[in-house]
């Protein structure tokens, strides 16, 4: 059946919507807790959990009942035409968990949709559509956050509607940043931004719009500090800050509730998506009044926080909040990261394990070289599958694997997923002796 359903996909949808596994794609037909079920009856530990969406695991009775309460009142839609209790009692939740003095909140559907109306705040406010990007970068798949995607395979446009000039990424493999500590990464970064306002802007920048980890650029960072250094620059010029936390946001990296906390600065505006919805569809931004206000006309998003998303937003931040789950990531993603430099970090294929919390990457080289090897990479990928692991993929050259576990993630699956990688490594880097 699975044959046949990959034929009707590939008939009726776009050729770049691809499926992981090429000819032997899978569908997912049932879940808990941290696992999967195919519809050939075999089971996966999942640590990749929707491109990290299902962010407290599959079936969680907190979050079925308050969708199902909400269910049962017959209301599904109404529009912000109209109060809606979940949303407002969402924002606030949010609000307070920003950091941000006075701030409002805006919902929208997906990450995409997020950063775009952050830059619809942005532009509107600074009166100027120049931004800066960091290289490597993902934001969305429209069109304004293509045109602020540094990532090449990712850039299905080259017409943009803003000016976009672009800074160096954390990248510590290859680049210009590479080798340096992380006193002399930031003086250089710093030294990069004044350089690219200097030459390459045109009067105004609107804002910097930056991951404090980069998603689907393969969990890429920079050293702490550097978004904080970054600021004080940009405030010599009025330019705002905001922080893409689509990935990195509700306790994920462990050491911080948001990403952005790791360096000692506070963005103008927080983009959110992902995990808060645990699958629901929910996202949003939240800043400071005097920016999300700064839209000229009438706007809304139709399904942006609907009653439906709100309530499984509302569960799945209580559930976060009260079971410390930013604390228990960074203790389980502890076992994961200890555990692969200590098994696998002297594989000659791995050029680098890395990551912070639940999530995590391993990226490929061709041994004794920096040389990306997406081949190798592939067949990891691969193998965990066989060995019952789902992994992500991705990197600039599609050589990084990617893992981004549900933060209710046990010691026990930790150490049998941890496991499952490590030998997948171990038989791909015997091949390629």
């Amino acid at each position: 059946m699975t044959d046949d359903l990959l034929a009707r996909h590939r008939a009726v949808l776009p050729s770049w919507v691809t499926t992981y596994y090429g000819d032997e794609a899978i569908e997912l037909v049932s879940g808990s807790g941290r696992r999967v079920t195919d519809s050939a009856g075999r089971t996966y530990l999942d640590f990749f959990g929707g491109v990290l969406t299902t962010m407290l695991g599959y079936d969680i009775a907190e979050v079925r009942e308050a969708v199902e309460k909400q269910l049962a009142t017959g209301i599904v839609h109404s529009s912000t035409l109209y109060l809606i209790r979940q949303q407002v009692e969402l924002a606030e939740k949010i609000a307070r968990l920003s950091g941000i003095p006075d701030a409002r909140v805006f919902f929208a559907n997906s990450g995409t949709e997020a950063n775009e109306a952050a830059l619809l705040f942005a532009t509107n406010h600074r009166r100027t559509n120049q931004i800066l990007a960091i290289r490597n970068s993902y934001h969305g798949r429209s069109f304004g956050a293509m045109a602020i995607t540094g990532h090449r395979s990712w850039s299905a446009s080259g017409l943009s509607p803003l000016q976009v000039s672009w800074l160096h990424s954390g990248d510590r493999l290859r680049g210009r940043m590479a080798g340096l500590s992380d006193a002399e990464h930031i003086d250089a970064a710093v030294e990069d931004l004044r350089e690219v306002l200097a030459t390459t802007t045109a009067g105004d920048v609107a804002a910097l719009i930056a991951e404090p980890i980069q998603g689907v650029g393969g969990f890429v960072h920079a050293p702490d500090g550097l978004l904080g250094a970054l600021k004080k620059e940009l405030d010599n010029h009025g330019i705002l800050l905001i922080a893409d936390e689509v990935q990195t946001g509700w306790g994920r990296t462990g050491d911080h509730f948001w990403g952005y906390q790791a360096h000692d600065v506070q963005p103008d505006l927080i983009t959110f998506a992902k995990g808060i919805g645990n699958g629901f569809a929910l996202a949003g931004v939240v800043g400071r009044a005097d920016l999300v206000n700064a839209v000229p006309a009438t706007s809304f998003s139709t399904f942006g926080g609907n009653p439906i998303s709100t309530a499984a937003g509302n569960a799945v931040l209580d559930y976060v909040l009260e079971h410390d789950l930013q604390h228990h990531a960074k203790h389980v993603g502890a076992i994961l990261l200890d555990g692969l430099r200590s098994a696998a970090g002297e594989a000659g294929i791995v050029g680098e394990v890395r990551g912070r919390g639940l999530m995590l990457a391993v990226e490929f080289v061709r041994p004794g070289t920096t040389e990306p090897d997406p081949a190798a990479t592939l067949r990891v990928f691969d193998e965990c599958r066989r060995g019952g692991l789902l992994v992500g993929k991705g990197g600039l050259y599609g050589n990084v694997i990617r893992m981004g576990p549900p933060l209710t993630l046990t010691d026990d699956e930790a150490r049998q997923g941890l496991a499952i990688l490590v030998d997948a490594i171990r038989t791909v880097d015997a091949e390629a002796l």
